[in-house]
């Protein structure tokens, strides 16, 4: 075989939109981000069952700006990367061990989970109560809106994702101590503090953001006694410590006000979609869905009324969204599980089965509205499964 002969055969082939099931469509012969193409197969070429306008649902933190410091970086995705996202920002951060994202608050509420490492996370409340701890992989933390805290890399530093209750959310845009400091003028700050001016020579010029420091002690040697105790509820909750719910197709952990008891305006479900399998077609009742993808592959159609539908494709650091009410499903289409993160602006989560819906209604009415057979009626599970997958029945990607 000769060289050129070897490196064609090592080529991926290119993708056409063309669909093979009507032939609709012809080749793309002009300048193309091939692939772009090749991550988006459902994009490139829709099933012919998508129709109607409905805007992108989808963008990746791989196309965000990055934000260098030293100590970590950060990058977000908000209204202005998918206008879509009214209700929720999403902020990845990583910090290097002993690297600090500054102490500050937020007018909005920062729910988070741990993606890599450790981190210790401090707070102080509006009783002079504060909280000191240590979370890890999987945990997750909730500080309300103008709660101040602070995180800090342990030994070998942490990666985590934030999500914030307001789709105009910048992270870059937060009420940080140093910030506060250069700009308040430095006989103010001698008198609030007691101390000559002096004292106040070395304080930043600007907001610090994230910064470089020592990997801190143990958290005994790190606690502080308040004369008002610590806080009643606790800011930090581990996910991975709740029982999930078990399917043929999946698993499934939800966190929100009920279980984590201070998280009263973000919930959130972690999903695991074994390969061939899909979360079911439903639809939430309470607000949009904002989704981060963990690992793996998978397509998603939303459904949103009128004739409306369109398929997206997402991977891991990929994020969705699902308008308020709008039907959907998410479908593995990877060799390994999918996991997700499906979260909302709300207390509670809520969804709503079409499978068990149907279940649950006069049997003769579902027949004659949708023709149904006698098979698919037999078949109509009266009790709810998030992910679902049955032997012999997958839905395979075109």
């Amino acid at each position: 075989m000769s060289e050129n002969a070897g490196e064609r055969h090592s080529r991926p082939v290119i993708p056409q939109p063309i669909r093979k099931s009507d032939g609709a469509g012809a080749t793309d012969l002009g300048p193309r981000d091939v692939m772009r193409d090749l991550e988006n197969p459902d994009m490139l070429v829709p099933p012919v069952t998508d129709a109607g306008l409905i805007p992108n649902l989808k963008f990746s933190f791989s196309d965000t700006h990055m934000q260098l410091n030293q100590g970590g970086w950060s990058r977000e995705v908000t209204v202005r990367e998918l206008p879509i996202a009214t209700t929720l920002a999403g902020v990845n951060m990583r910090v290097t061990p002993g690297g600090v994202r500054e102490l500050h608050w937020h007018q909005q509420a920062e729910w988070a989970y741990m993606l890599l490492g450790n981190a210790r996370v401090t707070s102080v409340d509006q009783n002079g109560r504060n909280f000191i701890h240590d979370v890890g992989p999987g945990d997750l933390w909730y500080f309300p809106p103008g709660i101040p805290h602070s995180i800090q890399g342990l030994e070998e530093g942490c990666e985590f994702l934030l999500v914030f209750d307001d789709g105009n959310f910048s992270d870059l845009n937060t009420l940080s101590i140093s910030d506060w400091f250069a700009h308040t003028p430095r006989e103010v700050l001698s008198a609030n503090f007691g101390v000559p001016e002096s004292n106040f020579d070395g304080i930043p010029s600007g907001q610090v953001y994230i910064f470089q420091d020592e990997v801190p002690g143990s958290i005994a040697s790190q606690q502080v006694e308040s004369p008002y105790g610590t806080v009643p509820l606790s800011f930090t909750h581990k996910l991975f410590a709740q029982e999930p719910i078990k399917t043929p197709g999946g698993t499934v952990r939800i966190v929100d006000s009920t279980n984590f008891p201070i998280s009263k305006t973000i919930a959130a479900a972690l999903v695991e979609i074994y390969p061939g399998a899909m979360r079911e077609l439903h639809w939430h009742p309470n607000n949009d869905e904002w989704q981060y993808y963990l690992t793996g592959e998978g397509r998603m159609t939303v459904f949103a009324g009128n004739g409306a539908a369109r398929t997206f494709n997402y991977r891991a650091g990929d994020v969705g969204y699902v308008p308020f009410a709008f039907g959907h499903y998410i479908q593995n289409t990877g060799k390994d599980s999918l996991w997700f993160l499906e979260m909302f602006k709300s207390s509670r989560f809520e969804d709503i089965s079409l499978n068990q819906w149907m279940a649950l209604t006069p049997r003769d009415l579902v027949r004659d509205n949708l023709h149904a057979s006698s098979s698919l009626l037999n078949a109509l599970r009266k009790e709810k499964w998030p992910v679902v997958k049955y032997p012999g029945f997958s839905s395979e990607p075109r």
